[in-house]
């Protein structure tokens, strides 16, 4: 069954009508299609409208939306030849950051990506997508075998933000996380992230660090969770709706701010209803963005982009 969000109600009712009508003509022979067809174009509609005008806390939960396409998807979807590599030669591996070396059009590519799970088993396997302190040294170890080798480096940004347990700050997190960033900011080869779901904190930016920031439609990417930011402002996490207003995560907003460069735009309904179309559309914008890039060499990658990220925060949004 179809997961469907509070705000969907409407639209989960016509679509329950609809099944009823199906399982009708399946059971009695009925000939119900002019009022499916109907109900069908009424609920496309409402869908339409409904996606139309999403509050920036909408945007939130759709980001979230447990089918929507995770790391292991757009992975297993885009890159070929996909060997996974482990451990960040310290401590352990962290199995919310996947990495490893592929082929994505042909072209051999590094590729991180934080994944979330998306059952009971997978959710605790990969920790909800927030890694460890290993996590982001196995990313750091990646992004600089990326450089060994002329390798571009290719991520997909899905998490909360970085795990806040006492072990990981007893292990460096905060150490972690800023050797990663400077592994991104650093590497010589051409570095397109892009944030598929919700981009938290810097558990996201440490993996996005990158020449090109892409960005769902829907996906969100922020300093802290709507949340977090209402427990702090109003001790109460009750005022979400509100924090997201404030924080201006969305794509649209984001884009203004020159945070990020590109919005990718999801099938009708958010990336959750159409797997192969998102996957299809991702593909195109990170190889509209990595070609031009590989004819870019080491040192004026670095350049630029060391100068994008000292541009960020210039331009503010009325």
């Amino acid at each position: 069954m179809r997961h469907f969000l509070e705000f969907e109600k409407p639209i989960a009712e016509l679509e329950g009508k609809i099944e009823e009508l199906r399982r009708a003509t399946d059971a009695g022979g009925i000939d119900v299609a002019e009022e499916v067809g109907k109900l069908r174009d009424k609920a496309e509609a409402l869908l339409r409208q409904t996606y139309a005008k999403l509050t920036p806390w909408q945007k939130a939960l759709v980001a979230r939306h447990p089918e929507r396409p995770k790391a292991a998807d757009y992975i297993r979807g885009l890159i070929e030849e996909w060997t996974p590599l482990a451990g960040d030669r310290a401590f352990a591996d962290d199995a919310a950051v996947l990495a490893g070396l592929g082929r994505f059009r042909g072209r051999a590519v590094a590729v991180l990506g934080t994944e979330k799970g998306r059952d009971t088993e997978s959710r605790v396997k990969h920790n909800f997508g927030m890694a460890r302190p290993e996590g982001y040294r196995k990313a750091k170890r990646i992004m600089e075998l990326a450089g060994r080798f002329g390798l571009p480096i290719l991520s997909f940004v899905d998490t909360a933000g970085a795990f806040p347990g006492i072990e990981a700050e007893a292990r460096g997190q905060a150490e972690a996380i800023a050797r990663s960033i400077e592994a991104g900011l650093d590497a010589p080869v051409p570095f397109v992230a892009t944030i598929i779901g919700e981009g938290g904190s810097g558990g996201a930016i440490a993996l996005a660090a990158a020449d090109r920031v892409l960005m769902l439609e829907h996906a969100i990417y922020s300093v802290i969770s709507p949340e977090g930011c209402a427990s702090i402002l109003w001790r109460d996490a009750a005022n979400a709706p509100q924090a997201a207003e404030a924080l201006r995560l969305t794509a649209e907003d984001l884009r203004k701010l020159a945070l990020i460069d590109a919005i990718i735009p999801e099938p009708l309904g958010g990336a959750h209803r159409d797997h192969g179309m998102m996957l299809a559309a991702v593909s195109r914008q990170v190889w509209d963005c990595l070609e031009p890039l590989m004819a870019l060499d080491g040192a004026t990658l670095r350049a630029r982009r060391r100068e994008k990220f000292l541009e960020m925060g210039r331009t503010g949004v009325v």
